[in-house]
């Protein structure tokens, strides 16, 4: 009995070694600290380094919290040191990881300021053991609003109106703040302002750290904000002390979370290749180009602007300096736009233009994509010969996953794809991340979670609303079902040709599809599916 088991034993060893020896080596291989284990933050940071042929290894998932418990910061940071950093390319590490936990951990006095930014020091070690390892930091700048836990509606509102209000000296406005600060529990105000005073001091360090070199480039991204509020204290202070240091190009001071490390993705592999392409945005309406779109502190030409620099890339005045055509579309309350635009897109593509293109929501009522435009992109067959693309939540949330998505492919268009075996490898990601995008960013965001929120109790419930196990198992097999509708339907159109990107590239079915709701709640979605593509 013994001689057989050792047997199998050896048999095994020998299976596991012939995985080990079939594991595919992609062209870099990126250390990743997310701000966070949600797909946005997490798997499509990791998916898109696929496209660029780029491994982007993250630690173990049980270690980054879940919502409202926090990353394991103190075992990130051991899972980091135990790392061979001289193996890797680069280095993507979001602060407010290791600092407190994550993004939601962020926004609560749960964490000592002494204990956070001895944390962070972490990047001294890093820097030790790694001395040339290019290091991509994020810090947030704590939004306005708390975030929603289903203990905090009473007072929620009333904490984000009295943060964006505060600041006002007028009378009127100050007997409002007054009244505010009766409403709101006295704990729970000390709380948020203890936290917003230890996340600047994180922000402060950051660029200390960029100063000394522990930092090569980072990313001081704004969360959700507006024109105004106590926020904009802290941004000035920042961008005082950034200039002051003469950093400005090492540090940028922007809108933006969850998708800051996309940015930061496409920047590191840019600068890895050195590829620097040239973008020209060409917006729906001049209009809204120059409005400052919902959760946004700044217009949405700025916006895009600091997007693009972030990613390493050029901003250019005129197509014919441009590799790349940015579509950026906020006119979906505008009569005729939508088509005219979609057709433009269209004749650019099959012109053999690199076109992106971003689908924002200008009211925040929404925050997925536009009907009319999708269905005018469906009709002309167009996202399969897309660069990139999103439309999901804040015009920060969508600009900053479509347009490295879109200079990633283009990076690998210009490195990679006369290696076959590489070229087939890319073409998988690019189109899996291409039709996950349309089906979580127009299918689930815009048409089926508006189903989902009134499913189990027939009334509509915020896409905020927590959910336990069992209710949200429901919901889950209720909303794969109507997707595994919308994917079948959407994918006759999306693999005819519509020019010659696509031409000599032959893909599987996708096939698998799965849905979950990480968090218990509607508004953030995991999908995948499987999908494989060959060049023919």
């Amino acid at each position: 009995m013994k001689k057989k088991i050792v047997l199998i034993l050896v048999l095994l060893s020998f299976v596991i070694n012939g995985f080990a020896q079939k594991k595919v080596k992609l062209s870099s291989k990126i250390l990743f600290i997310p701000l966070d284990a949600r797909p946005p933050c997490l798997k499509m940071t990791e998916k898109m380094g696929l496209i660029g042929d780029a491994e982007v290894i993250a630690p173990p998932l049980a270690l980054l919290g879940n919502f409202q418990d926090p990353g394991q910061s103190e075992k990130i940071n051991e899972w980091i040191l135990k790392q061979d950093l001289k193996s890797f390319d680069a280095a993507i590490i979001v602060l407010d990881m290791i600092a407190y936990g994550g993004l939601v951990a962020s926004r609560k006095h749960n964490v000592e300021s002494s204990v956070a930014l001895s944390r962070v020091d972490v990047l001294k070690q890093i820097r030790r053991n790694a001395p040339k390892l290019k290091i991509y930091g994020q810090s947030v700048i704590m939004r306005l609003a708390p975030s929603a836990d289903g203990k905090n509606e009473a007072y929620r509102e009333k904490l984000a109106t009295w943060a964006k209000i505060s600041p006002d000296t007028d009378e009127k406005t100050k007997a409002e703040v007054v009244k505010l600060e009766r409403d709101i529990p006295a704990s729970v105000l000390a709380d948020y302002k203890r936290a917003r005073e230890r996340n600047y001091k994180t922000n402060v360090k950051a660029i200390d750290f960029v100063k000394n070199g522990l930092i090569d480039y980072l990313i001081l991204s704004q969360d959700d904000a507006s024109p105004k509020g106590v926020h904009l204290v802290d941004r000035q202070n920042l961008i005082k002390t950034r200039d002051a240091l003469g950093l400005t190009e090492k540090i940028a001071i922007q809108p933006g979370a969850d998708e800051v490390s996309m940015l930061l993705l496409a920047r590191a592999l840019n600068k890895n290749y050195q590829f620097a392409p040239k973008i020209k945005a060409v917006y729906s309406s001049e209009k809204l180009r120059n409005t400052v779109m919902p959760f946004e502190d700044r217009t949405l030409a700025e916006t895009v602007s600091h997007h693009i620099k972030a990613t390493g890339a050029g901003e250019v005045e005129t197509e014919n300096a441009a590799d790349i055509l940015f579509y950026v579309f906020p006119s979906r309350h505008e009569a005729g736009v939508a088509e005219k635009f979609a057709a433009e897109i269209e004749q650019k593509v099959k012109a053999g233009k690199r076109v992106i293109v971003a689908d924002i929501d200008p009211i925040g009522n929404v925050q997925g994509g536009d009907s009319v435009f999708t269905e005018a992109l469906e009709k002309r067959n167009v996202f399969s010969s897309l660069n990139g693309y999103a439309s999901w939540n804040t015009a920060g949330n969508t600009i900053g996953t479509a347009l490295p998505h879109g200079i990633v492919f283009g990076l690998a268009e210009s490195r990679f794809l006369k290696n076959k075996t590489i070229a087939n490898r890319i073409w998988t990601a690019q189109n899996w991340f291409m039709v996950n995008r349309v089906m979580d960013d127009y299918y689930y965001h815009n048409l089926v979670r508006a189903k989902a929120n009134t499913y189990l109790s027939g009334k509509k419930l915020p896409s905020a609303t927590l959910m336990n196990e069992v209710d949200n198992q429901k919901v889950e097999v209720y909303c794969l079902g109507l997707l595994q509708h919308y994917m079948d339907s959407f994918l006759t159109g999306y693999f005819k040709k519509n020019n010659s990107l696509q031409q000599n590239i032959q893909c599987s079915k996708p096939a698998n599809l799965s849905f979950d709701l990480p968090w218990n709640r509607t508004f953030e979605a995991d999908i995948d599916f499987n999908i494989s593509c060959q060049v023919q």
